[in-house]
């Protein structure tokens, strides 16, 4: 798999007719309070491997607190998730690190690391020796195509290889999975110029296509969803309001009671996939 190809991931067609498709989050009746506001109400999802799922909505819809209540980062008021079948509350830390692991929107760390040595932080959770993990972090670093940084400091980089940098870091913890694994990225295209936008959701769509990870997106870019997700799941007001494949999901009428726009919808020649302006 190269960061770098322009063109979308080989067997897509046999992917989606012929993958298994096995569910790995299930989401029920979650409802989650912060203080006396209600964020999310009466959740229900079942997500599945091989998929890029997209979680959109305007400010304040829930989408953030909904990847939060995945990584147990906040409490819930009701409702339960489960992981491969088993309560998220029951997994190991440790196990569950190998199978989990989150990009978030800003990730913090001023300590003068080189690059190679954030990467090697997603190692903590595995079972590598000295070489193996070299060789995974170089891996890893092609694949987002930082080698070149290698032993650059990272407080010196951009906001867009930072954060290339750290999905380099979890796509490493999760190297070891033996499961289908999962990734949740929480606006990840938000520091990246255009090119590196699009070539980070080939990736993405790649990591599901070809190695059956299930995939969960926060994006505010309507287009960049319908173009490398599989399923929409629209949040209004921390309630599930569209769900389903791009062209059922993003309707102008959704749009219009969701944003509050009126948008021009193109959908090209031979494409299920709509264009909106």
């Amino acid at each position: 798999m190269n960061y770098s190809t322009q063109s979308q991931p080989a067997g897509i067609a046999d992917h989606l007719s012929n993958a298994s498709r096995t569910t790995v989050i299930e989401i029920e009746h979650l409802s989650v309070r912060i203080g006396q506001k209600p964020v999310l109400t009466d959740i229900n999802l079942r997500l599945k491997a091989g998929e890029v799922t997209a979680l959109l909505g305007p400010n304040g819809a829930g989408k953030s607190t909904l990847l939060k209540s995945l990584c147990q980062e906040i409490e819930l008021e009701a409702g339960r998730i489960n992981i491969h079948q088993q309560p998220l509350t029951m997994w190991n830390r440790q196990k569950l690190a190998k199978l989990l692991a989150v990009l978030p929107q800003h990730a913090s760390l001023t300590f003068p690391f080189q690059v190679h040595q954030v990467v090697e932080m997603g190692l903590y959770p595995l079972t590598l020796n000295q070489r193996q993990g070299e060789q995974l972090i170089d891996a890893q670093l092609e694949q987002v195509a930082l080698s070149h940084l290698k032993y650059r400091s990272y407080p010196t980089l951009s906001g867009g290889e930072k954060q290339r940098v750290q999905l380099a870091r979890v796509l490493t913890q999760l190297a070891q999975s033996d499961k289908p694994p999962i990734l949740l990225l929480d606006e990840p295209t938000s520091a990246l110029d255009l090119a590196q936008q699009h070539r980070v959701l080939k990736l993405v769509k790649s990591l599901a296509y070809e190695q059956n990870y299930a995939v969960v997106v926060v994006l505010h870019d309507l287009n960049q969803a319908s173009r490398y997700a599989d399923r929409l799941v629209i949040l209004q007001q921390g309630e599930v309001v569209s769900d389903g494949p791009p062209h059922e999901a993003l309707t102008p009428v959704t749009i219009r009671q969701v944003w509050q726009y009126d948008p021009i919808v193109v959908n090209e020649p031979g494409q299920l996939t709509p264009l909106l302006f």
